[in-house]
C-alpha cells in the first residue's frame, strides 16, 4: 500500500529521517519539515494526503497549527508527542488530529498507524460526495448547478467547473495552470484563459466583483476559494441587498 503524499513536521532530524525512510520504503511521496512555516508551504504545494504532526515545534503551537490544516486542507493528521497524559492526548485529537501516538515508539506500530489512517482515507474517498454544502453555498454535482442565499445562479460549464475545482482545494491557493488542468483537463489552452473566467464568475457571485471577497486573488500564485466568508453574516446580508434578480429554486 503505497503511493500517498505524506507530509513530516518533526524537529528532531534523526527521528525525521527515520520515519521518512520507512515511509519510502513503503512507496510513498514523502515531504520533511523541522517547523511550522516551512510546513505550511509545503502544504499549498503538495496538498498531502497525510500529516505526521510533532507536539513541540520550534516556532509554533501545534495544536492551533493542527486546528489551522483541518481548515485549510482535508487532510488525515497523526500526531507524534512525548507527552503521555489523558489531558494531552485528549487536546491533541480535539484539536483534529485524527490518531495521537506517544514517543518513544516502535516503527511497526508507526507504520501499521499509518496505513490504517491511509486506508480510511481510501475508504472515505471511494464515496463521491453529491453536493458540497456551505451554508449559503451549495454546489450540486449531481445536476451541475450552484445555489447561493437560495437563488439559482446560472453558470457556464466552464465557470461551474472553475468554482467547484477551487471549492474542492478546501481554501488551498491555487495556480492559473492547476485549475486549467483540473477544470479542464482535455483541453490546451492559456492558463490566462483562467482569468477571464474568474472575472466572469466574480460578476455573478461576488458582492462587489472589483473587490472580491469569496474568489480571492493570491499574489504570484493565482486563486483561492474564501469559504471562511460564507459563515460571515454581514456578508450574507450585503449579498441580499446587492442581488437584484433571484431566481427562486423550485421545491424539490
Amino acid at each position: 500500500m503505497g503511493d500517498a503524499c505524506i507530509l513530516i513536521i518533526e524537529g528532531n532530524p534523526h527521528l525525521r529521517s527515520l520515519i521518512g525512510w520507512h515511509l519510502q520504503q513503503s512507496k510513498h511521496l514523502v515531504y520533511q519539515s523541522a517547523n511550522v512555516e516551512h510546513a505550511k508551504k509545503l502544504i499549498y504545494t503538495h496538498c498531502p494526503s497525510l500529516v505526521i504532526l510533532e507536539t513541540d515545534l520550534p516556532d509554533g503551537n501545534s495544536l492551533e497549527f493542527c486546528q489551522w490544516l483541518q481548515q485549510q486542507q482535508q487532510c488525515l493528521i497523526l500526531m507524534l508527542s512525548s507527552r503521555t497524559t489523558e489531558a494531552d492526548i485528549v487536546a491533541g485529537l480535539k484539536s483534529g488530529a485524527d490518531d495521537y501516538l506517544t514517543k518513544p515508539f516502535g516503527m511497526q506500530e508507526f507504520m501499521a498507524r499509518v496505513e490504517a489512517l491511509l486506508r480510511r482515507r481510501r475508504t472515505i474517498s471511494c464515496t463521491p460526495p453529491i453536493s458540497l454544502d456551505y451554508g449559503d453555498l451549495i454546489i450540486d454535482l449531481v445536476h451541475r448547478r450552484v445555489i447561493l442565499n437560495g437563488n439559482l445562479i446560472d453558470l457556464t460549464p466552464q465557470e461551474f467547473n472553475l468554482l467547484y475545482v477551487l471549492a474542492q482545494a478546501q481554501g488551498m491557493p491555487l495556480t492559473r495552470s492547476e485549475l486549467l488542468h483540473r477544470g479542464w483537463p482535455d483541453s490546451i489552452d492559456n492558463p490566462r484563459t483562467i482569468d477571464t473566467h474568474v472575472l466572469s464568475l466574480r460578476k455573478k457571485i461576488e458582492i462587489d466583483p472589483r473587490q472580491p471577497s469569496l474568489i480571492q486573488t493570491v499574489r504570484n500564485v493565482g486563486y483561492r476559494f474564501n469559504r471562511e466568508i460564507l459563515t460571515m453574516g454581514q456578508w450574507n446580508n450585503n449579498y441580499q441587498k446587492s442581488y437584484k434578480q433571484p431566481q427562486e429554486v423550485a421545491p424539490a
